[in-house]
């Protein structure tokens, strides 16, 4: 089965859209940006996109796993 053209494609986010999904100031993701801390898609000369993938890898880098709490030995 073949995918359409709007299928092959990965979501992009605006800079106010992915600063939103990360509860963070746009001028945070600006200053990522700067940074190539990540990554984008440049439509043009002054558009630029965010994957929807960086934005859940940026999450998954941030998560810290809960830790399981032991039985007490005396108990």
């Amino acid at each position: 089965m073949s995918q359409s053209p709007s299928e092959s494609f990965e979501e992009l986010l605006s800079v106010p859209e992915a600063a939103r999904r990360l509860a963070v100031r746009e001028s945070t993701i600006r200053a990522w940006l700067l940074a190539r801390r990540i990554s984008r898609v440049r439509l043009g000369r002054r558009c630029i996109r965010i994957p929807a993938s960086e934005v859940q890898r940026l999450i998954e880098e941030g998560t810290i796993p809960a830790r399981v709490r032991r039985q007490d030995a005396c108990a």
